[in-house]
């Protein structure tokens, strides 16, 4: 790398995006903590909801349960059933046509222990958080997701300042300002691979980077999550009787996370629709073993869906990524249409299968929980001692940032940041922001002393 000016840019880059981004980076992070435990915090907060009884000890069928629902919530549709190991009670999700949801839960004898409304869960409660600051802005999910660039760029250019400054070598006693920095670049250093981890696994959701990743995936299934995935097949409309069959059929709405399918289209009453008892059976000959989520067609020729995800966001839900199946059903015969299992993933699907749950904490059980809390932490710590670092420089009074050297910017650093910009096109955008304002200045600059002189 051609190191004439590469440093000083380098310096101002991380300088500016720290202080341009630390509100919303500490806001994630914090959120990102909070989420981390959200199994712990649910199976403590809502106790009754998951482990609870009924006061009601007779024993009804699933059906049974779900046609009181029915009767119970006219206005909402029931659109998936959570079917969980003991001793985790069942999980029934509602929602109506404006978008308002509910997860009603079955005891042991299927009958309704507790309802919750969707929105105000601490799992939900912390995602919406943690994703646009409870605001569901694509604006502010686009905030979120430059920050996220942006801090890969802290991390490369992190590293560079370190080695390039030789901050390891300085000793303690040469004032407390480099005390703070070198204590700052250290800790950036040790968690600089699992950070930049963190960052990359968070891109599925990212609503830029994500929704072109997925796009992707979706037109090479070779490399996503097969055609099926994305394509479920249909029920042989055929079982159904010509004069109910629907010219114009709805079609399901997509959705981003594991577990969160819409169920304003959910029909549970198709003529010659088979029961719900029926698809469990189908679904425990074919050795799918709890926990999964049953999904209703959304249609006349919809198809039963029965999955096992590593990515739910569900207390009691999530299995890990090598156990990711889903599997379709005939919703007139029941019978096994077609069935994916992680295998059958591209590199692109098992990418998202195995780093959303390392990302949320979930993948290796406790030991990543604690390890993405670690990292949080020192990630928190280094941004504390970044801060009290350039406290102790600046002087009383006069705030300032790294000074300009008003020469061309190195071929290395713009490679660095051309590199930076094409695999993160948001972060490129507003590198190319930069860039325009620093070209403004160095010329101006430039003009002014040559007129001066």
């Amino acid at each position: 790398m051609n190191n004439k000016n590469t440093f000083n840019p380098f310096r101002r880059l991380h300088f500016y995006a720290a202080w341009f981004i630390t509100p919303l980076l500490l806001t994630l992070t914090i959120s990102g903590i909070g989420y981390l435990f959200y199994t712990d915090v649910e199976k403590y907060v809502y106790e009754k909801e998951f482990f609870g009884k009924s006061d009601i000890a007779v024993k009804q069928s699933i059906d049974e349960a779900i046609k009181k629902i029915s009767d119970k919530y006219p206005d909402y549709k029931i659109g998936k059933i959570s079917i969980l190991e003991e001793p985790f009670n069942n999980r029934v999700t509602i929602s109506n046509d404006i978008g308002d949801s509910k997860y009603l839960f079955l005891d042991t004898n299927n009958q309704l222990v507790a309802v919750q409304n969707t929105k105000y869960t601490y799992a939900n409660f912390m995602r919406n958080f943690h994703s646009s600051l409870f605001t569901g802005s694509t604006f502010i999910r686009y905030l979120v997701e430059l920050t996220a660039c942006w801090t890969v760029f802290l991390i490369v250019s992190g590293i560079y300042m370190t080695i390039k400054k030789k901050l390891l070598s300085i000793k303690s006693k040469q004032g407390t300002q480099l005390k703070f920095q070198k204590i700052h670049a250290i800790l950036g250093l040790v968690i600089a691979f699992p950070l930049f981890v963190i960052v990359l696994t968070g891109i599925p959701w990212s609503v830029f980077m994500g929704s072109h990743i997925s796009k992707f995936g979706q037109e090479h299934p070779e490399l996503g999550r097969t055609e099926l995935r994305y394509n479920p097949p249909q029920s042989d409309v055929s079982e159904i009787p010509w004069a109910t069959r629907s010219l114009d059929q709805p079609t399901s709405n997509p959705t981003s996370h594991g577990d969160h399918h819409s169920a304003a289209n959910a029909t549970i009453s198709n003529p010659g629709q088979k029961s719900m008892e029926s698809i469990l059976a189908e679904a425990k000959n074919e050795e799918i073993a709890m926990p999964f989520s049953v999904v209703y067609p959304s249609n006349e020729s919809g198809v039963f869906t029965v999955s096992k995800s590593s990515n739910t966001g569900v207390t009691g839900l999530d299995v890990s990524p090598y156990k990711e199946t889903t599997a379709y059903f005939d919703q007139y015969s029941g019978r096994l249409i077609a069935r994916i299992n992680f295998d059958d993933y591209g590199i692109i699907g098992k990418w998202f299968t195995w780093g959303i749950p390392l990302h949320e904490g979930h993948l290796f059980g406790l030991a990543n929980k604690i390890l993405n809390l670690i990292v949080c932490l020192a990630f928190i710590s280094s941004i504390v001692m970044g801060f009290i670092s350039w406290m102790k420089k600046i002087k009383s009074g006069r705030l300032s940032g790294p000074k300009r050297i008003n020469k061309p910017w190195s071929i290395g650093a713009i490679l660095t940041l051309l590199v930076l910009g094409v695999l993160m096109p948001l972060f490129g955008l507003s590198v190319l922001i930069i860039f325009i304002i620093e070209s403004i200045i160095y010329y101006a600059t430039k003009n002014k002393m040559q007129t001066v002189n």
